[in-house]
């Protein structure tokens, strides 16, 4: 595996300047993405938040092969309800560790560290390994043949290799991860040139492969920062899914990137600018319709009729008392309730409507701090494959 390690063997660092694709491309997801936010008001964005946080960890675990149930998600999240069967444990915690992680990204106002930088990328390692439990924290290395115990925040002290590619020796990393961190440095690049260069963020970050294990979900972290970094991104979609949901193009687009340059027309750097310019469009495109498929659940109409019949079929099986949507209705459109409220909303006398909404609270619908603070509607996982269709694949909730 010894090789010259130069930092110039995974140029070029950004697609082309002028590539009016990419350009387009850009253009048409900073659009979309601003108007995704103004959908809903800002106490149900933060609800939905959650949810997508749990759909993301989902897809992320799934491109990992690890596929675990979301009802098995929600217990451990919701009621810290651990199964029994170590293998099930082991993936809820490995689960609540990157929804951990991610609402820390999502929360963080401290917008000025670039998700580039070498520090950053460390503490996304660290924050979400020191939170698995031990059992995933060792790996065997193809080099050695040996077990390795993963340190978290912790870069790989030998060499490994992915397929047929061979990142860069460990001693080399630093190296590499300074012109990674100057490449993609925000105040280097303009706007556009910043989401047009996300995805080849995620590729070299892959290439370096800086750690034992942990690389692949450190980059959609990463890149889930940095399109939120540059006013894009959201806590209300998921790139992950996206690339779940094309995880074969995914992984072939990711392998065929680690190419080196195929003759004088495909640039001047030592890997292939033409796969680049096919990788970042096509993370591009994912993006995008991951923002599209958002806006089209989070319509106020349709999500309200989708609400609403599902709500109906509730109370028709007694499960849900009538007068349950008038009060989720307005949930959504106002994003509180102040409880003085319920009567006049649902048009029960006040011992009625507080029994509406000790019904909503008890199964999940509607969320609130105290018994005197305002309601906020929820989204129990119940309720989830009615009124999100396809956030995960069929069956997937209910099963």
């Amino acid at each position: 595996m010894t090789r010259t390690e130069n930092s110039s063997s995974m140029e070029p660092m950004l697609p082309p300047e002028g590539i009016v694709e990419l350009e387009d491309l850009a253009m048409d997801l900073a659009t979309k993405a601003s108007g995704l936010a103004g959908l809903i008001p800002k106490t149900v964005r933060l609800e939905i938040g959650d949810l997508v946080r749990s759909m993301n960890c989902y897809y992320s675990n799934l491109i990992e092969g690890h596929d675990t149930h979301p009802r098995d998600i929600d217990r451990a999240l919701t009621h810290a309800d651990y199964s029994n069967n170590p293998e099930k444990r082991t993936l809820q915690l490995e689960a609540i560790a990157h929804i951990d992680v991610q609402r820390l990204i999502d929360h963080r106002n401290d917008l000025q560290v670039a998700p580039s930088k070498t520090g950053y990328i460390l503490w996304l390692h660290r924050e979400f390994c020191k939170r698995l439990p031990d059992e995933l924290l060792w790996v065997h290395t193809p080099a050695t043949g040996k077990r390795v115990h993963i340190t978290p925040g912790k870069f790989r002290s030998g060499g490994v290799q992915v397929g047929k590619h061979i990142p860069p020796g460990s001693e080399s990393i630093p190296l590499f991860l300074k012109r990674f961190g100057e490449a993609y440095d925000p105040n280097r690049l303009s706007r556009i040139r910043q989401i047009t260069a996300i995805g080849a963020m995620h590729h070299r970050l892959l290439w370096i492969h800086p750690f034992y294990d942990g690389n692949g979900r450190v980059a959609r972290l990463m890149s889930h920062a940095a399109l939120l970094h540059c006013g894009i991104g959201s806590s209300l979609w998921s790139v992950a899914r996206g690339l779940a949901r094309n995880v074969q193009l995914y992984k072939s687009l990711l392998m065929a990137t680690d190419s080196t340059r195929r003759g004088d027309l495909d640039g001047r750097g030592a890997l292939s600018t033409q796969t680049l310019i096919e990788f970042c469009s096509f993370f591009l495109k994912v993006c995008i319709d991951q923002v599209d498929y958002m806006s089209s659940l989070l319509e106020p109409d349709q999500l309200l009729r989708r609400m609403r019949l599902h709500i109906e079929d509730e109370v028709q099986a007694n499960i849900l008392p009538k007068g349950s949507f008038a009060l989720l209705r307005e949930a959504l459109l106002t994003g509180e309730i102040p409880r003085g409220r319920s009567a006049e909303i649902t048009g029960y006398k006040e011992r009625m409507a507080r029994m509406v909404v000790a019904k909503l609270l008890k199964k999940g619908y509607l969320k609130s701090k105290s018994s005197r603070s305002p309601l906020l509607l929820s989204f129990p996982l119940d309720a989830v494959e009615q009124w999100f269709p396809k956030l995960y694949p069929v069956g997937q909730v209910t099963s």
